[in-house]
């Protein structure tokens, strides 16, 4: 931020070319805090610009749990998800050697990497006691060595406050809170009978993130669980404690950006998004899912990518992905694969909403005017799947498809319509 608030940089320059958008667009941007670029210098990623005017990225969360502790597969995944487009990973491991699986999948990650600090010491305080025994220093200690290792940014749940949690307690939520973390501050803060340590010393997170060059992602501690609880009390005073953070970030020239909900109903994803620009200073917004049904288990995924993309129309900047395994089980390979595909879709749904990346389309129906098959392939989003679903009824040799064989809609018209601009270019080049 305080490059930018310099002048133009060489990285503003890849930025502004990658993002086809002028190179002053991107300097007020991140000067600003509207645009953020989580790049911490030990693990230098891809660059990868999230917020106002930038291409909607995609976050895919990878990692272990107690019951399945499998590095070569979490790396497998990490290669998966890279293939199909993701913009940005975040290891949530929770089971197995933490420290060595989060070295391991840094070393191999080529894009942002992202990690959740407080559940690695959340749950070394629960091995020896109880989550609720950990310390402000534990806090503060595991977010340094996440940092020092490379993470190029964290989520940080400082928007839960005494307040916020009084609030929580008067509600009539169904699940009040499904966060991990935010289940962990919610249960030290009442059983310690104390402020939050990440809200109280603001401002020493805000010095861990200027010294190792980290970008805070705010988290949702009481993001809605289920679409009945969304956009309740408990909600939105965290949203506007995270305004308020958002400001104290910027004057520090510490970048940030705001998760939000969740599981929000279609009609309500709109305004979730506009409250959460207008209460957060149009701060890059990370939204999970939303999830806009609660009903289908197995199918998360799609779930997601329709909130997903109602949310990127309304100016959601960074989707997090969801699995078919979501709410079910760790997901397998296959698993990330169909989230990252199913978030991809959605973010591009989003882009061509913000007049971006459009040109894509504009290829692909052409290829298919043409019937020209490989053309289609080479810009569809999962190449080897679309070949093989054609494969299943017809050979390549052949135009069409198994659908609609010798009545293939396309090939008709081609043989018989000549259009006129086609007539008048043959003209001109029969003049010249």
């Amino acid at each position: 931020m305080e490059e930018a608030r310099r002048g133009i940089t060489p990285l503003i320059k890849k930025i502004a070319e990658k993002e086809k958008v002028s190179e002053e667009f991107v300097r007020n941007g991140i000067a600003a805090g509207r645009i953020c670029v989580p790049c911490n210098p030990k693990h230098n990623p891809i660059l990868g610009a999230i917020g106002e005017g930038m291409s909607i990225k995609i976050n895919v969360n990878l990692g272990t749990s107690r019951d399945i502790v499998d590095v070569d597969s979490e790396l497998r995944k990490l290669d998966i998800a890279v293939k199909y487009g993701a913009d940005a990973v975040m290891d949530l491991s929770t089971g197995g050697d933490i420290d060595a699986i989060r070295a391991k999948l840094l070393d191999k990650c080529p894009v942002m990497m992202g990690s959740v600090p407080i559940y690695q010491t959340g749950l070394t305080a629960a091995r020896k006691n109880a989550v609720v025994e950990m310390t402000e220093d534990d806090i503060f200690k595991g977010i340094e060595k996440h940092a020092k290792d490379g993470m190029d940014f964290m989520t940080v749940h400082c928007g839960i406050t005494r307040e916020t949690v009084d609030w929580l307690k008067k509600s009539d939520r169904l699940m009040d809170v499904v966060s991990r973390g935010g289940s962990f501050l919610t249960a030290w803060i009442l059983h310690n009978e104390d402020e939050n340590p990440l809200f109280k010393n603001f401002d020493y997170l805000l010095e861990l993130a200027r010294k190792y060059e980290f970008t805070l992602s705010l988290g949702d501690g009481f993001r809605p669980g289920c679409c009945a609880d969304a956009s309740d009390q408990a909600q939105l005073s965290e949203l506007m404690t995270l305004g308020h953070l958002v400001k104290r970030a910027r004057e520090a020239g510490v970048q940030s950006m705001v998760e939000g909900p969740g599981h929000v109903p279609l009609n309500q994803v709109p305004m979730n998004v506009h409250l959460e620009k207008s209460l957060c200073h149009n701060a890059p917004f990370y939204v999970l899912g939303p999830l806009v049904t609660d009903i289908a288990p197995g199918y998360d995924h799609i779930v997601g990518a329709i909130g997903g993309a109602i949310a990127a129309q309304n100016g959601a900047d960074f989707l997090c992905y969801l699995t078919p395994a979501e709410h079910l089980s760790l997901p397998d390979e296959d698993d990330v694969r169909e989230g990252v595909i199913a978030s991809r879709i959605a973010a591009h749904v989003g882009d061509i909403c913000r007049g971006k990346n459009f040109d894509q389309d504009i290829t692909m129906a052409k290829a298919r005017k043409k019937l020209d098959w490989e053309s289609m392939y080479k810009v569809c989003v999962d190449p080897e799947k679309a070949r093989r679903y054609r494969k299943r009824g017809c050979t390549e040799e052949k135009d069409g498809c198994s659908m609609c064989g010798d009545v293939c809609a396309v090939k008709i018209v081609n043989q018989y319509l000549i259009k006129e601009d086609h007539i008048a270019d043959s003209k001109k080049k029969e003049d010249c």
